[in-house]
């Protein structure tokens, strides 16, 4: 197994809330960037646009010399008051311009940092009732706004990461099928796939197929890990509920010989967040080794002989030094 590069949310060492509590304080870029380097393991950094970028030459300054790498700028185009009905799908078209036009900052913060990547999760466009929206205008607008942000700088890729629901009931990308169908549909070249372990098994997919998918399409850009019980976006503990699928995730990342960026979307409700990541990256750390232990050449094995009774026994029997009865 090929040792992962580990970047960190630096947002997630900041203020983390929902509609009941608030389990983590507001921080400043400068304090949340401090925090980040005492994340054991941590190799660098996803920062957000606009939200890191209130004022961009002094963020821009923090950024570069914090000592860690930008993996990738994330697009917020969701959380301001004014995205409330939509941002690249909006029925208004200067706010449809306005979406564009925060892509291509984007895009050019990307460059400026070195990192060449903007991921980017619209949240905000899809719907919520029958009969609230016009699904074909909505997919157009949608494409014509990824085109031209893309075509912005074809030196920097665009990253679109899918998730089922929230906050629109239905989110226009909603599982690795649109996002792909989309790449296919545009056919520019710096058009990819984020796939985010969570939100896969939101979509009842199987993280691993998603990824082998978006990597057979020649879309598969960034990945975020994080688990949950396949009910709520809850970004857990990679593993901590699902630990088949974050060894089957790292198998495939592995057979594919992936040199990209791994980034942890890892909320903290216990503690405090650089435990937190700490704890995330050596859990990532320890599943790396698990492979490796095994041998990906013995689980290819398991695969090609599909017999899942041989393929379990062997992983229990490997991964917990279990015994089974006549052993």
């Amino acid at each position: 197994m090929r040792n992962l590069n580990h970047a960190v949310m630096v947002s997630l060492m900041g203020r983390q809330a929902d509609r009941f509590h608030e389990y983590q304080p507001e921080r400043s870029l400068e304090e949340r960037l401090a925090r980040v380097r005492k994340v054991e393991g941590a190799q660098g950094i996803e920062v957000v646009y606009p939200n890191d970028f209130a004022d961009v030459e002094r963020s821009l300054s923090l950024i570069k010399t914090c000592g860690l790498p930008v993996s990738a700028v994330n697009l917020n185009v969701k959380s301001q008051k004014k995205w409330q009905t939509g941002s690249f799908t909006s029925t208004d078209s200067r706010l449809r311009a306005q979406a564009v036009a925060d892509l291509k900052a984007a895009v050019d913060l990307a460059a400026e940092l070195e990192s060449w990547m903007v991921t980017c999760c619209p949240l905000i466009d899809g719907h919520n009732y029958s009969f609230e929206a016009d699904y074909g205008k909505q997919w157009r607008w949608l494409e014509e706004g990824l085109a031209e942000g893309c075509g912005h700088r074809p030196d920097v890729k665009v990253s679109l990461e899918y998730k089922l629901n929230e906050a629109r009931n239905f989110v226009i990308l909603g599982d690795v099928g649109r996002a792909l169908y989309l790449c296919e549909r545009l056919g520019a070249p710096n058009l990819g796939v984020t796939v985010d372990v969570g939100h896969a098994l939101l979509a009842k997919e199987t993280p691993a197929e998603a990824v082998a998918l978006a990597a057979e399409a020649g879309r598969l850009f960034y990945v975020h890990f994080n688990d949950n019980g396949r009910e709520w976006d809850w970004d857990m503990l990679p593993g901590s509920v699902n630990p088949w699928d974050l060894l089957e995730v790292l198998f495939y990342l592995d057979r594919m010989k992936w040199r990209g960026w791994i980034c942890y979307d890892v909320l903290t409700r216990h503690g405090d967040p650089v435990t937190q990541m700490s704890a995330t990256i050596a859990i990532m750390e320890a599943a790396e080794a698990a492979l490796s232990r095994i041998g990906p050449h013995v689980l290819q094995g398991c695969v090609d002989e599909g017999v899942p009774a041989r393929t379990f026994g062997l992983l229990w029997s490997e991964l917990f030094q279990a015994e089974g009865r006549g052993d």
